[in-house]
């Protein structure tokens, strides 16, 4: 079996999904359930006696290590993490907390765990850090994209956090032995994502008749990739990478954010038109920029093509148009995740803003 952190949370929850409806091999789910993780996102696993979730936190080393020793996993795959750049902004602590402290008490019970194995598991044994492509800084126009070995530079407290968190990985495989992968993502959407993010905001706001707020002159440019390839390349990172190393994963896909909401509100136009036959683009509002925000970012993706021979299946065309429809099919699960504490957000993030 293996245990998987973070796992009802957006890209985890679509892991652990793809993951059962390729495997038979169990999966214990430890999510601590904050305002991103979300139960209902594995709502068809309810029955399947191949997951079994525990409300928990990585940081909580007596709960990991009880998990580990009883449940006795061949692989850890942590996507637990606070991962959004306006709310690290706004209150960068718990970043602090989970992204760093509890990476580390995260890391300290995997450690105990796998130094008492016998030696035949022992060398089987994976930890899997899920990461990001924001730890890298922001490039200019023309600059090549992010590869392996590109310096570290973060900019805002969420990006700073996970960069602490590679870290913290790689000196425990250096320091002790831990068989360690991380992987470090662009930009990802599909299904499941939660609407405080680009895309789905931009879906979910559209079909409510509400404004479309893009920050800036919306020319930041970002990577996309869809996120079911993205688990795809974790699947395959866990079954063949070599130990120790980073591997991006990206998706080929640098589109400007103004040229990603265009492309939404044509989607919209021919799939749910509006009742008044204007285009979703008047919707499209452009407001203050947040601060320090990164112009752009571009992965570099020919290390896990080339060593591993991934390389993602969706176009940015084909992803998008999955992924509106999704949301279009899925209005109770959109409803559902929009409590009261994610409209006082989004009130507190993009009211405020000059327009």
């Amino acid at each position: 079996m293996i245990l998987v952190t973070g796992g009802a949370g957006f890209i985890g929850a679509n892991f652990v999904l793809a993951w059962l409806k390729q495997h038979d091999e169990t999966i214990v789910n430890l999510d601590k359930l904050t305002y991103a993780g979300n139960l209902e996102n594995l709502a068809s696993l309810k029955n399947d006696s191949r997951h079994t979730f525990v409300q928990g936190d990585i940081g909580d080393a007596i709960l990991v290590g009880k998990l580990l020793v009883e449940n006795h996993p061949r692989a850890v795959i942590n996507f637990a993490a606070e991962s959004h750049v306006d709310r690290s902004i706004h209150g960068p602590e718990d970043f602090i907390q989970t992204n760093i402290v509890g990476t580390f008490h995260l890391l300290e019970a995997v450690r105990a765990y796998w130094s008492a194995l016998p030696d035949g598991e022992k060398t089987g044994f994976r930890f899997l850090h899920v990461s990001t492509d924001e730890v890298y800084g922001s490039l200019a126009k023309g600059e090549p994209a992010f590869s392996e070995t590109r310096r570290y530079e973060p900019n805002s407290p969420y990006s700073a956090s996970k960069a602490a968190s590679d870290h913290l990985v790689r000196a425990y495989h250096h320091t002790y032995g831990l068989p360690v992968l991380t992987t470090n993502c662009s930009n990802n959407y599909g299904p499941y994502h939660f609407p405080e993010k680009l895309i789905p905001l931009i879906i979910v706001n559209a079909l409510a008749g509400k404004p479309l707020p893009v920050y800036g002159d919306g020319q930041q440019i970002r990577d996309w990739l869809y996120v079911k390839d993205h688990c795809s390349a974790i699947r395959c990172v866990l079954e063949k990478g070599r130990l120790g190393e980073v591997y991006n994963v990206g998706g080929w896909n640098e589109k400007a954010n103004i040229d990603i909401v265009h492309s939404i509100c044509a989607l919209l136009d021919e799939l749910r038109p509006r009742t008044d036959g204007k285009s979703y683009r008047e919707q499209i509002t452009f407001v203050t920029d947040r601060p320090g925000h990164d112009r752009r970012y571009a992965i570099d993706a020919r290390k896990i093509e080339r060593e591993l021979g991934w390389k993602p299946v969706e176009t940015f065309e084909t992803g998008i148009r999955k992924t509106v429809q999704w949301y279009l099919d899925n209005q109770r699960w959109v409803n559902n995740v929009q409590s009261g504490a994610y409209r006082q957000w989004l009130e507190k993030n993009y009211a405020e803003r000059d327009q």
